[in-house]
């Protein structure tokens, strides 16, 4: 009985200085997010003490367990577990929380504080990387002879209810219940409260029946400062064999606070004075960020050791494996480098009549590409037909085939690029993702924190322009190019023809810490007779006239043909014309000066852009922006570009035009 009491009462101090210490950051920083961090703090405890598989000294060990944030906003939470753990993160870092520059910011960040292993980034996100996790995690498993010696761990996620109101958790709800990810272990904090006040005020669906709907196994505790009964959770669900879990926890927000219960507590600091009265609530009496030696013992011996003892055996395992598998061990170290170049295959040069649509080159790519990359792995949101992202003989991944490399995402384009996101960090696989080009508003945000996080995923995003034709305005993608090419650290590819578009999975391929989004057409497009695969690579490169030509055009996609076209009728009247294609825009401002300068030989104001979509963003380069600044219209393919001005003779008259007002 003494023991017992004992035990006790170390755990009261280990998560009255963990609370303590939340706390502190937060008023030093004057500023956080202490409701949630307080009261999801014995979520964290069970996990830590009795469950989760890391080795502080080694924070990438690939066969760790993941933890992800999805309620990044409580990072204070998950800084402080890491500094208590034994992680590199100083009680100084603790200090910096939220300052400029430091290991600890706002929401956790991948790549800058150790032990993170996810960016949460906006709420909802977190759980549909998390999806993508615990996927990669059986993809990789399932890949092997004997994989579950080399990547056999749980994916754990912390969410809050602001998460689940978000519409991309459902989306990765149903899928990863639809896939029995059985490894995937959901934790909701259920404190009933958001910003502006209860839940109550905006949420009255029964959640655990939307889980069980959603084929997950459901657990609850009842008291959330209960650590056993939450570590008992967690080992039900380490036994589900079929469904993922989750474990929803009741707890109070800001435990401890005078406002316990209360919004009050979610975005702003306690203060000094409630700080002091809550630190009193827990029974912790130390001064502020002085943390006794007995709660670091405590991490010593219940995490650190458990991790530690967990990654010798580890490598032992696969110091046997690698005798016995050399080149599947090999094939496994590849494919967390992402190391493409001994598996690619021999791209085919076309002859100079081929004029397919660039969304059927891409798929003749594929064909070749994912059976040779027997890591490469993915599939569209449903309309795998029109963005030809179906591979012959590569079998769908699914919970009876985990070996599967087809993905079938379903009509859900913000999960699909979430999970590819969730892939992408856990790694060991080379996912890409596909849909209608109109559909990258649906996946934004995610390509956004794939920017952010440094995550080299590959989107293929078909029918790119008004040649969709028939389908109307709500189909025909106007302003989705410059929205990507506004977005931070994204390639944007949009290939003139099929030497481009194998220009732009090299660029994809090769790529370590940038998303590329390669742009298709529907409609068929002519090998150009001077377009070149290596100058692609460069960006943009000309592919038709004169060096010292009076005016130079830049296009991209099927628009090259076109001011070609263009060019040559401008020719007959004496007005020398040299066409530039221009693949990227990120790709060709990442060449040497002395390369973009033999490209850009003309003034700015001798410039002029021709492309079938929004004209912003263009101004960088041209002076004359031909494009569309407003909605398409529902017409045949051919009308509608007509009606739109782009035809040769058309593009010709507007440049004609152009050039003798000046």
């Amino acid at each position: 009985m003494e023991k017992v009491k004992e035990i006790k009462e170390r755990e009261k101090l280990v998560l009255g200085a963990i609370r303590a210490t939340i706390i502190d950051i937060i008023n030093k920083a004057n500023s956080g997010h202490p409701g949630m961090a307080l009261d999801a703090a014995p979520i964290m405890l069970a996990l830590y003490r009795d469950h989760l598989k890391a080795d502080p000294s080694d924070p990438n060990w690939v066969n760790r367990d993941r933890l992800v944030y999805s309620s990044g906003h409580a990072s204070a939470l998950l800084y402080t577990y890491l500094h208590f753990a034994g992680y590199d993160v100083s009680l100084d870092d603790l200090k910096q929380f939220r300052q400029l520059h430091s290991r600890t910011p706002g929401h956790p960040e991948i790549g800058v504080t150790a032990g993170v292993d996810a960016s949460g980034g906006p709420l909802g996100q977190g759980i549909a990387q998390a999806v993508g996790v615990a996927m990669a995690e059986r993809s990789v498993a399932a890949n092997y002879i004997d994989g579950d010696k080399l990547i056999d761990h749980y994916t754990y996620c912390l969410c809050g209810d602001g998460c689940l109101e978000e519409g991309i958790s459902q989306e990765a709800i149903s899928l990863a219940g639809h896939h029995r990810l059985n490894k995937l272990i959901l934790f909701y904090d259920e404190n009933q409260s958001t910003l502006d006040g209860p839940t109550s005020d905006s949420l009255s669906e029964n959640v655990k029946l939307r889980f069980l709907a959603s084929e997950w196994n459901v657990l609850e505790v009842e008291d959330g400062e209960n650590v056993e009964a939450i570590s008992q959770a967690i080992a039900s669900a380490k036994e589900s064999k079929v469904y993922p879990t989750c474990i929803i926890v009741h707890t109070k927000i800001g435990k401890g606070s005078k406002n316990e219960g209360l919004s009050k507590t979610h975005g702003a600091p306690l203060g000094e004075e409630d700080g002091a009265y809550a630190k009193a609530s827990y029974g912790y009496a130390y001064p502020p960020f002085e943390i006794p030696q007995e709660a670091y013992d405590y991490f010593k011996e219940k995490f650190a050791s458990r991790g530690k003892k967990a990654h010798e055996e580890y490598e032992r395992v696969v110091e046997a494996y690698k005798k016995e598998h050399k080149e599947e061990y090999k094939r496994f170290l590849d494919a967390f480098s992402r190391n493409v170049g001994p598996y690619m295959p021999s791209l085919p040069e076309y002859p100079s009549d081929y004029a397919k649509a660039s969304r059927v080159t891409s798929g003749e790519m594929l064909k070749l590409l994912v059976p040779a990359i027997p890591f490469m792995m993915g599939g569209s949101a449903d309309v795998a037909g029109s963005t030809n992202t179906n591979v012959p003989g590569i079998t769908a991944f699914s919970k009876e085939n985990p070996s599967g490399r087809d993905i079938r995402f379903g009509i859900r384009e913000f999960a699909m690029a979430c999970v590819v996101n969730g892939m992408l960090l856990h790694g060991g696989v080379l996912p890409y993702c596909a849909c209608f080009f109109v559909f990258a508003d649906y996946m934004k945000p995610a390509i956004r924190m794939a920017a952010l996080e440094e995550l080299p995923a590959i989107y293929l995003f078909t029918h790119d322009s008004l040649a969709v034709g028939e389908d109307g305005p709500t189909h025909q993608p106007i302003e989705q190019l410059a929205m990507l090419r506004a977005t931070p650290n994204v390639n944007v590819c949009r290939p003139a023809d099929a030497n481009e578009v194998k220009a732009a999975y090299r660029i994809a391929l090769s790529s370590k810490k940038t998303p590329t989004a390669i742009v298709l057409s529907r409609q068929g497009l002519p090998l150009l007779e001077s377009s070149s695969e290596d100058l692609a690579l460069k960006g943009a490169y000309k592919v038709y006239g004169e060096d010292d030509a009076d005016y130079e055009l830049f296009a991209s996609g099927s628009e090259v043909k076109l001011a070609i076209d263009a060019a040559k009728l401008l020719s007959e009247k004496g007005i020398s014309i040299k066409v530039i294609s221009m693949l990227s825009f990120e790709v060709f401002e990442r060449q040497e000066e002395s390369y973009k300068e033999s490209v850009l030989s003309c003034k700015h104001c001798h410039c002029i852009s021709l492309e079938c979509g929004s004209t912003f963003g263009w101004g960088r380069y041209a002076r004359k922006n031909i494009g569309v600044d407003t909605f398409g219209a529902s017409g045949k393919a051919k009308e509608v570009l007509a009606d739109y001005g782009f035809t040769p003779e058309k593009v010709a008259r507007e440049i004609e035009e152009y050039v003798f007002k000046k």
